[in-house]
């Protein structure tokens, strides 16, 4: 499943890359350039960034849905066990 980004979240991408090499590194980079080094980071990590994010959250589901039956189970029939120290008590 590729990894979408709209256009407007896209732009801040490439503005946000265009500004750390400025600040961090004392180069410019086109707009253009940071284009691609986007491009390159969405295509060869983002994939595994993004899986693993899907993982962490199945995992959290899993254990989520492993504990559904303690979470909410009732115990049954429980209408006798219930009455029956009042039929007791009132057998006295």
């Amino acid at each position: 499943m590729a990894i979408e980004l709209p256009r407007e979240l896209r732009a801040q991408m490439v503005a946000s890359i265009e500004r750390w090499f400025e600040d961090e590194r004392g180069e410019r980079i086109g707009n253009i350039a940071a284009g691609a080094l986007l491009g390159f980071f969405m295509d060869e990590v983002a994939p595994t960034i993004y899986n693993r994010g899907v993982a962490d959250a199945q995992e959290r589901l899993l254990q989520r849905v492993t504990e559904l039956d303690i979470e909410v189970h009732e115990d049954e029939f429980q209408y006798w066990r219930k009455r029956e120290p009042q039929a007791k008590a009132r057998k006295r």
